[in-house]
């Protein structure tokens, strides 16, 4: 026989017990809001508070304090009291402030806000006008470079080669071809400590020079595959003697199509006359200020990154000696660079980035 006082009859609405079932069977709801709304829901169906706490796992007090908690504010007695803390001291003015600061101006001494000058510009602490930062996404210290090619033909050049990328001729090859140029052959003036465990690899600031050389490249498009010429120098002539390597290399039942920047070696008499002498060449050229839509680049970044950069070469014969090894590696498991994105896509992506400067007052 039962005790105590009765227990206040407690009744759900349709839309009340539909809410409740879904705080205690969504996956993102927090723990403690779904423990008590599955205990409301135990309540409703009659059972008293000692085997609700029982199933659940909670003391009866528990119980009766969501089921008193919910008689009186109904679903809103179910959510969290505001907890009691410190009053707030920063005002949404104080963070305005902050921002059009940070957006519009320059301190005296520097091209741009750091924590500690715009705190004291603000009379705050740099903790908080971190915070401010951290919640606009705002980072001054941060800055990034751009360029928009001014061609006129800039829309014609980019369906051009992009189609060829993604679309490439039947019976034909598409090489990629570019220089990098001025690669300096260095050495540095002390000894390469070695990586230990613990220890990073350390090398001396300055270093000596002995000479450069510039590395003439065709990538296929198709196979990946490179083909590679070192020069002392950079001039038309050299250029030729490339297209030589080119023409001999390449079977002749083939067109070539070759995606060229606007360098002015690529474009003297004797290069132009080279061209005409060959019709199964087609010359395809990037627009102005756009390099990056020559797939070789992404190859001579590689370069770079695997061999150049922390290379030491005590002579220009041992820099290109190492050039010409890294391209017959390349070669042995070349594997092609994939194009992603289509012109109407680049062409997208530049108009919303003109759209986003358009206005920025520079």
């Amino acid at each position: 026989m039962r005790t105590g006082r009765p227990l206040s009859p407690l009744s759900l609405t349709n839309e009340e017990r539909d809410t409740l079932q879904h705080w205690a069977r969504r996956p993102k709801t927090a723990q403690a809001l779904a423990r008590r709304a599955q205990i409301i829901l135990a309540c409703a169906s009659g059972k008293p508070n000692a085997e609700i706490a029982s199933i659940y796992h909670v003391t009866r007090q528990t119980v009766g304090k969501w089921r008193n908690r919910f008689l009186s504010n109904r679903l809103d007695g179910l959510l969290d009291e505001p907890r009691p803390g410190a009053p707030r001291t920063i005002t949404d003015k104080d963070i305005e402030r902050v921002i059009t600061m940070t957006l519009e101006s320059t301190p005296r001494d520097a091209t741009h806000w750091s924590t500690r000058s715009m705190a004291k510009a603000c009379g705050m602490t740099q903790s908080a006008i971190s915070r401010i930062w951290r919640a606009f996404a705002l980072q001054p210290h941060r800055s990034e470079n751009f360029k928009l090619s001014t061609d006129p033909l800039f829309i014609d050049k980019v369906r051009d080669i992009v189609g060829l990328y993604l679309n490439p001729p039947e019976h034909a090859l598409v090489l990629c071809v570019d220089e990098k140029s001025q690669i300096q052959a260095l050495d540095r003036k002390q000894p390469i400590l070695p990586m230990r465990p613990g220890v990073v690899e350390r090398r001396t600031h300055d270093y000596s020079r002995h000479g450069t050389t510039s590395l003439f490249a065709a990538l296929d498009i198709k196979t990946g595959e490179v083909i590679g010429q070192c020069h002392r120098r950079h001039r038309a002539i050299e250029f030729r003697k490339f297209l030589d390597r080119i023409d001999k290399a390449v079977p002749e039942q083939l067109d070539v199509h070759l995606i060229l920047d606007n360098y002015g070696t690529h474009k003297t008499p004797a290069i132009r006359a080279w061209f005409a002498k060959r019709p199964r060449y087609h010359v395809h050229f990037t627009p102005t200020g756009a390099s990056w839509l020559n797939m070789v680049e992404r190859w001579f970044a590689a370069l770079t990154e695997k061999q150049i950069r922390r290379g030491t070469h005590r002579s220009t014969r041992q820099l290109e000696k190492a050039i010409k090894e890294y391209l017959a590696i390349h070669n042995e498991n070349s594997k092609p660079f994939v194009w992603t994105k289509t012109a109407d896509e680049i062409l997208a992506s530049l108009a919303r980035f003109c759209n986003r400067i358009n206005n920025s007052g520079h």
